[in-house]
């Protein structure tokens, strides 16, 4: 049997999961596949942390949730993107993570071979609530 939501509950869980993630949390992209979960240690090599501005996500809508404000940073290190987490402000707990490619994954980056120096810039990121 599936659970259905409405659309304002799904809105509401969209929503809390900003407020649980908190203000100015920090994006890693890093080489490789993602972990098991996020509990699981960060694997790879770390090729940029981008912190997120203070308010970093739309208010949720239609059970989605868009990226707000500019989310960019500077590359550390040569790799190809494999996998992304986001974690609080501290950087220190992981709340979300998953794939990165240049197309069909959770995060698409026009060249995910990534080079030292060069500015990162993450221009579109939905999350959606299943469910529906």
């Amino acid at each position: 049997m599936t659970v259905q939501f409405s659309t304002p509950v799904r809105n509401a869980q969209l929503d809390a999961y900003e407020t649980v993630v908190g203000v100015s949390p920090k994006m890693r992209i890093l080489t490789g596949s993602k972990p098991a979960d996020c509990a699981a240690a960060q694997t790879g090599t770390l090729l940029a942390e981008l912190s997120l501005p203070a308010d970093w996500a739309a208010g949720a809508a239609s059970g989605a949730k868009g990226l707000l404000g500019s989310w960019s940073g500077s590359v550390v290190a040569n790799g190809t993107a494999g996998y992304y987490r986001i974690l609080d402000n501290a950087g220190a707990t992981c709340h979300e993570q998953g794939t990165v490619a240049a197309s069909g994954a959770d995060i698409n980056l026009t060249n995910p071979a990534l080079t030292t120096g060069q500015v990162l810039v993450v221009t579109a990121k939905t999350m959606t609530a299943g469910n529906a």
